[in-house]
């Protein structure tokens, strides 16, 4: 049996029919339930009152300490880190030497020499992976998710609480003006007794808070802010308004880790295990190439071109320089024909052949969704992420497509299915593929995301 991916990659053959046909699903989200209320109100919450996102359980922390945790990060991160202070926080997408990205983490300045990254997975594994082999000064511990633990604690928990009214209800919380703070910088509130740190950051495109600190103080933290927004209409968030959340902000959450290739990361490949998530990861989608590289994309493809920085020395330096020369793909929102969507629909009704389910609100089936963008019968894009929108009332879809089809207003076709009815996941019945007619918006699609988050 194979004992690292490298070896297990070379038992398969193509990586490609390796990931699609994975027996696993799409990510899911432990530790808060799928619904408080409906997943309709807890989404509306987030652009009408205010929402609570509970992030304790999902994602994976990973603490770096040292004198050379700083230098570490600059390696593998194309931010400029000029300027980065204790008390500020920083979106982290390291890339491959080849310029791909691995995935992204939000990256924390606690204390001096003191640093904690919150995301998924696959960054932590690159980041571990050059701590171990580039003789840094530094330690690191990995607090992994719920799921992979079997003693139901973190280290910490964290919270945010996002929506137009979320300043209110953190008002009310501390029983004074909440102090101002500058977007992705820190301070201290004082809740229920206890010293939480908040971070001003938003993922629904709205103002807020992410609040965290010691696991023990999760549930008193918790009942204080579920009082103080009672009279605001917070409303906690579960698993399935979680899950559709980036539809309206335009994040796209779920890159495939550029790792499967290539003669530089071959020993990176055998450092990583036969069983972890690089080896389980599951494709999903229409689209489908032989060649795992056409599943990579790099910061402009995902809307980060505009972090990055050739101000330092980073892995995957020389390869960004000339892709920044001329950028080929743009994130755009994709708008699907609310007719199209609806036979889909009523074909689950029909007899004979139907597409395939499309589950709300979120209709991603795999950990990583890739589904064929298409115009005059060609494959122009990528839609990464797809789900329903209550506030919107629309499906949406966030999608990497070629610039000669990304302003708005444009026509394209979703590829809606797999070939030949379906790849052999557990969790995909057989099925026609659908075309269903999309029109090409911006990112974010929400308007407050776009006139006053993203400014700020």
């Amino acid at each position: 049996m194979a004992d690292n991916l490298e070896a297990l990659l070379s038992t398969a053959g193509n990586p490609v029919d390796m990931l699609r046909n994975a027996q696993v699903g799409p990510n899911v989200y432990p530790g808060v339930p799928a619904e408080f209320t409906n997943w309709r109100d807890e989404q509306e919450a987030w652009q009408k009152t205010c929402v609570l996102f509970d992030l304790s359980y999902h994602m994976v922390d990973l603490a770096l300490e040292g004198p050379d945790a700083l230098d570490l990060l600059t390696r593998v991160g194309y931010n400029s880190f000029e300027g980065f202070e204790v008390g500020q926080a920083k979106h982290l997408a390291p890339c491959t030497p080849e310029g791909y990205v691995i995935g992204d983490v939000i990256l924390f300045y606690l204390a001096e020499q003191s640093f904690n990254l919150v995301g998924r997975v696959p960054c932590m594994n690159w980041i571990i992976y050059q701590a171990e082999t580039g003789g840094y000064d530094m330690t690191y511990e990995l607090d992994q998710r719920t799921l992979l633990r079997d003693d139901g604690r973190r280290k910490s928990y964290r919270f945010q609480i996002q929506g137009p009214n979320a300043l209110q209800t953190v008002e009310k919380l501390l029983g004074e003006p909440v102090p101002k703070v500058r977007f992705f910088n820190m301070t201290n509130f004082a809740i229920a007794g206890h010293e939480v740190r908040a971070l001003r950051h938003g993922m629904v495109g709205q103002p807020g808070f992410e609040l965290f600190g010691p696991w023990d103080e999760k549930e008193a933290v918790q009942e204080a802010i579920i009082s103080a927004g009672e009279e605001f209409g917070l409303r906690r968030a579960g698993a399935r308004a979680y899950s559709s959340n980036t539809l309206e902000s335009g994040w796209i959450p779920s890159p495939l880790p550029a790792i499967y290739s290539g003669d530089r990361l071959k020993d990176y490949r055998e450092w990583l295990p036969a069983d972890g998530y690089e080896a389980r990861a599951s494709l999903g989608g229409s689209f489908y190439s032989a060649d795992i590289e056409d599943y990579y994309f790099n910061p402009w493809d995902l809307g980060y071109g505009r972090f990055v920085k050739f101000d330092h020395e980073f892995i995957g330096k020389e390869a960004l320089i000339e892709m920044s020369k001329a950028p080929a793909r743009t994130e755009v929102t994709l708008v699907l024909n609310n007719d199209d969507v609806l036979k889909v629909i009523a074909s689950q009704l029909e007899d004979g052949g139907r597409a395939k389910f499309i589950e709300f609100p979120s209709a991603v089936y795999a950990m990583h969704p890739y589904d064929a963008v298409l115009a005059g019968g060609e494959t122009v894009g990528i839609s990464t992420w797809i789900g329903y929108s209550s506030n919107e009332r629309k499906m949406l879809t966030l999608a990497v497509i070629d610039n000669a089809y990304a302003t708005p207003g444009t026509e394209v076709t979703l590829l809606w299915g797999e070939e030949s009815g379906g790849t052999s996941k557990a969790n995909v019945e057989r099925h026609d593929q659908t075309e269903i007619r999309a029109t090409v918006g911006p990112v974010p699609y929400s308007e407050v995301a776009r006139t006053s988050y993203r400014r700020d």
